[in-house]
């Protein structure tokens, strides 16, 4: 398997024998591989990938509305009988475009999609993952907690905090004060949004695990309320960012096939994943929407205009 190195030597030796500038090159042996892991499966390919890791802080590089016009252009053409494998290596992003993403592909390409997660897919990236018929990890690869952000704040944790205000100036009112710096924080109305955007969140994840993964169970309702429940409690998973290896997910009843189970498919898919790290890395790209047929989305981030120092002369 080409690791990291043997894929940066081979950009290296590929610009340097066809003289051919190094974006070029990071485009065309990317592509060469994603089509390599389309041809292995047999099934479409679609490589969503963010630079939210080398790029932090950089707006766009999370699920958002944008992204729709991505797939709509990627899948445009495609023999949707063959189903579709989806990588995914996003930070999460808007519920709303998030549930959005997924009905689209639903209605694509019905129940036939899987997830890959080569590293990386948090927050509404899991929720992503959790609408497929299965999620394929390996040993490196994570998904995370699925409770609702409000600007930063878990949603979670503000109804769970005005709960406990609640139960215990019921029982000692002398907390009242203790309690007021705290509750003022919040405007009337912030209690409201939090209670509707957990609600919101279970709601489109539950549905989605009965729709797809956990169709075949009778108890398919118990089984994705469970797995909603431990996803998307604030105070059990302690932070947002909190890694979920295959094992933990597992563990949830979350159908996942590990990675390492197939050598080849295991190689062609990190790889890719390699190609698409090194992109990212080298260039102005913070989102690369790409199919393994060579159709590709590439959203840029503009380069940094030059400060220009007058000297005053003499």
């Amino acid at each position: 398997m080409p690791n990291w190195h043997d894929i940066l030597g081979e950009l290296n030796d590929h610009a340097a024998s066809h003289s051919i500038a190094a974006q070029n090159t990071l485009d065309i042996v990317r592509r060469k591989y994603l089509r390599q892991l389309g041809d292995l499966t047999g099934r479409n390919v679609i490589a969503y990938y963010s630079a939210f890791l080398t790029k932090p802080g950089v707006h766009g590089t999370d699920i958002n509305d944008d992204d729709m016009n991505a797939f709509m252009s990627c899948i445009h053409g495609m023999e949707r009988d063959k189903g579709l494998d989806l990588i995914l290596h996003t930070p999460g992003g808007g519920i709303a475009a998030t549930e959005a993403l997924v009905f689209y592909l639903r209605q694509m390409f019905g129940t036939n999609i899987r997830a890959i997660v080569p590293q990386i897919a948090m927050s509404a990236g899991t929720m992503m993952a959790l609408s497929c018929k299965e999620i394929i990890m390996g040993k490196q690869s994570s998904l995370g907690p699925i409770d609702p952000q409000l600007g930063g704040i878990p949603a979670d944790i503000v109804v769970k905090e005005f709960q406990r205000a609640y139960y215990e100036i019921q029982q000692e009112p002398m907390k009242a004060s203790v309690w007021a710096p705290i509750l003022n924080r919040y405007t009337p109305s912030f209690l409201t949004q939090c209670e509707n955007a957990i609600s919101w969140s279970k709601r489109f994840v539950q549905e989605a695990l009965e729709y797809n993964m956990l169709a075949g169970f009778e108890d398919r309702t118990e089984r994705a309320e469970a797995i909603v429940n431990e996803l998307s409690d604030g105070m059990a998973n302690r932070a947002h960012d909190k890694h979920l290896s295959i094992q933990h997910v597992r563990a949830l009843g979350i159908k996942t096939v590990q990675l390492e189970d197939d050598p080849a498919l295991q190689d062609a898919v990190l790889t890719v994943h390699h190609c698409f790290a090194h992109t990212i890395a080298s260039s102005h790209a913070i989102k690369i929407v790409e199919t393994h047929e060579g159709r590709a989305n590439i959203r840029n981030v503009a380069p940094p205009i030059p400060q220009v120092q007058m000297v005053p002369q003499q």
